[in-house]
């Protein structure tokens, strides 16, 4: 299964040239799965701290505009996640394209932040605490959208649910790249899956993002990163790996009952 990850910048016309290159980059490597960052199609919002309906109806709106364009990246699997009013109020939720059944929703987020440049909390209200596996034609797939990697009771649960893949979308910071990338690698093991995860660069407000897209194995093994070199990286990988991996250390001994 050809999988890819990138990095995408957060300023709007940046983001539409990296888009083009995406897309071209897919076509190439004949991606049957992409990742996508936390909310690409807009500005981050999020680094003020004050609530600002007019800005938030603007980035609904941008990434339903935006999500229109999914198919260009068929005829790979699109995930990523977008802002959305509900009855219950509004979410960050993730969501799962393909060519044959569209936009699907898949998962809300739980943990929000509340700090300088990620005052999610202050912007919408958490998710449902629902982390249930989405069946693909190929593989089951976990979802988690930046801070849920930090529960870790989830990955353990998405082991139990037999996911082979585990999506994170993030938008995260430069200077904590590191703590990102040990906690994927733990994520991976515990769930005994593959953890792909892409993030977005650039500055807005508060944020400086800091790239770093991955794809790391069910043991842990860092399989590749993104750079400002090179923004999108395409691996090839096998689920089945994730299903044995389900039976050996540690996850046999974290199995439930």
């Amino acid at each position: 299964m050809i999988v890819t990850v990138c990095e995408l910048n957060d300023e709007p016309s940046k983001f539409a040239h990296d888009w083009d290159l995406l897309v071209k980059h897919a076509k190439k490597e004949s991606s049957e799965l992409v990742i996508l960052p936390e909310m690409p199609f807009s500005p981050w919002f999020c680094a003020s701290p004050k609530f600002n309906l007019k800005t938030w109806k603007e980035a609904v709106q941008t990434h339903k505009q935006w999500q229109r364009r999914l198919p260009e990246l068929a005829p790979a699997t699109v995930v990523g996640s977008n802002p959305i009013d509900k009855k219950e109020g509004r979410r960050n939720e993730g969501f799962i394209w393909t060519p044959k059944a569209g936009l699907k929703r898949a998962h809300e987020k739980r943990y929000l932040p509340n700090i300088k440049g990620y005052w999610e909390a202050s912007w919408y209200q958490r998710g449902d605490g629902n982390f249930n596996a989405v069946n693909l034609p190929q593989y089951r797939l976990g979802f988690m959208i930046c801070s849920d990697i930090w529960a870790m009771e989830h990955a353990r649960n998405y082991a139990d649910q037999g996911i082979q893949i585990l999506a994170i979308p993030r938008a995260t910071e430069k200077s904590t790249r590191d703590k990102w990338l040990a906690g994927g690698r733990v994520a991976a093991v515990v769930s005994g899956s593959f953890c792909l995860s892409s993030n977005r660069i650039g500055r807005r407000g508060g944020a400086t993002f800091g790239g770093l897209g991955w794809i790391i194995g069910p043991d842990a093994e860092v399989l590749g990163m993104t750079s400002s070199r090179a923004p999108f990286l395409t691996l090839e990988i096998d689920p089945a790996a994730a299903d044995r991996a389900k039976s050996t250390y540690p996850r046999s001994a974290l199995k439930s009952g």
